[in-house]
């Protein structure tokens, strides 16, 4: 009994070894065909991963860390201070760019009218400026030239430098998320949207231009001399002012970078890509978009905010349809799916505006416009895409080289005849009737 029971107990392992150990063998002698042999294709298939994963971008903390010190670093040991001043500019308009990327790149909300929003955190920030340049009761200089003799009440509580620096994050921010609440919630989006921003933008610029003693009208409001306690004629204090500029735009993107890699980030494409997915899986896509489209109008504030001391004016000329178009321009050159690509868009779009005006003046809108075009023809995710599609372009030519390897040259042998199947019934009627 106690042998029976031993080799009726061998049996079965003994089976289910051979069985593993064949399966084992079967494996080994098929690795070379799939793995790593002189005639397969396993050697570059790492190597087609790597291309196609983008382990080897070059983008990232250290991407980030390379143009720090270019920013904070090379440009200001290199570039004139009218050179620097411009640069600042340019990261002004990066700030509400930056925000244009979230919205639109990230969320599918094609916002042509952040021109509003610029233009709110500029006027918050030049009317403290006015007033404080101005003195304790005393009018803003246009005040004087258009015959105002009391001082709006409006511009009373822009005095106070914490009262400005308020405004210029909440005057944006409330009436963005009034709007897209509004509007998200009645589900308007796509080209409606777009044109209800625009159109918001052309009535603001006329409430504007119509409002010649609160506002300056056509002209704006100008002539500032100092930003808190920095002299904005002395060549030091506008370094610092660029500094202060670059950190803000350094940690807005932070931020923001932060955010889209977040639960909410990853919640805000899912309704780009598919709203009414989102929508039955029980998220509600118009909050989703109205914190991404607040978060667009403060960073616009706050470029504006800074564009007034960087540059020295604040006027309706820069806050209408077209300025609002070339924002959005900028964004699409530089690539609007990457924060990045909408950072690079701006800074790469008004460098390119300021050296076309320099060198030909009567045609740089004609050179600016085939700019556009052919970044759009030829990178359509923008100049920050080019480093993909080249990645994408050497992981094809691998897998075809590999796959043109693994192929190899057919060996000759001796050729195999393939027997012909039996005539079916209508082939037998049809050689009858032939």
């Amino acid at each position: 009994m106690t042998g029976g029971a031993r080799s009726a107990n061998g049996g079965p392992e003994s089976n289910t070894s051979t069985t593993s150990s064949a399966s084992t063998a079967s494996t080994a002698s098929t690795a070379p065909k799939n793995g790593s042999g002189k005639g397969g294709s396993g050697t570059r298939e790492p190597l087609v991963r790597r291309l196609r994963s983008g382990t080897t971008k070059w983008h990232g903390p250290i991407g980030f860390v390379a143009v720090a010190l270019l920013v904070f670093a090379v440009a200001p040991a290199t570039l004139s201070p009218f050179r620097l001043e411009l640069l600042a500019k340019y990261l002004c308009f990066a700030i509400a760019a930056l925000g244009i990327g979230l919205a639109w790149g990230k969320g599918g909300m094609l916002t042509l009218g952040q021109g509003v929003f610029f233009g709110l955190g500029g006027y918050a920030m030049a009317m403290h400026l006015k007033l404080a340049e101005a003195g304790p009761g005393e009018l803003p200089d246009f005040m004087v030239w258009s015959g105002v003799e009391e001082l709006p009440m409006l511009w009373e509580p822009f005095r106070q430098p914490w009262f400005a620096i308020l405004m210029v994050v909440l005057l944006p921010g409330t009436i963005a998320a009034l709007l897209g609440l509004l509007v998200f919630g009645r589900r308007v989006r796509g080209a409606y949207f777009a044109i209800l921003t625009q159109a918001l933008a052309a009535a603001f610029v006329i409430w504007l231009v119509g409002e010649q003693g609160l506002t300056g009208g056509t002209n704006g409001l100008t002539n500032f001399s100092t930003f808190f306690g920095l002299d904005l004629a002395d060549d030091a204090d506008k370094r610092v002012l660029y500094f202060a500029v670059a950190t803000v735009l350094g940690l807005l993107y932070l931020g923001f970078r932060q955010l889209v890699a977040s639960r909410f980030g990853r919640l805000l494409i899912a309704v780009r890509d598919g709203e009414d997915r989102v929508r039955f899986l029980g998220y509600d896509p118009a909050v989703v978009k109205t914190v991404a489209f607040t978060l667009s109008a403060i960073s616009a504030g706050i470029a504006g905010a800074l564009f007034v001391p960087v540059v020295g004016i604040i006027s309706p000329a820069l806050l209408g349809v077209v300025p609002s178009l070339e924002l959005v321009f900028a964004v699409a050159v530089g690539g609007r799916y990457a924060l990045a690509g909408a950072v690079l868009g701006a800074v790469l779009l008004n460098y390119a505006k300021t050296t076309f005006s320099e060198n030909w003046a009567g045609g740089w809108l004609y050179l600016q416009g085939a700019l556009f075009i052919a970044v759009m023809a030829y990178a359509p995710k923008g100049v920050i895409g080019v480093a993909g599609q080249i990645r994408d372009f050497a992981a094809e030519q691998a897998r075809r080289l590999g796959n043109r390897r693994s192929d190899g040259p057919r060996q000759p042998g001796p050729e195999r005849r393939v027997p012909r199947p039996a005539p079916s019934v209508s082939d037998e009627k049809t050689e009858v009737v032939a």
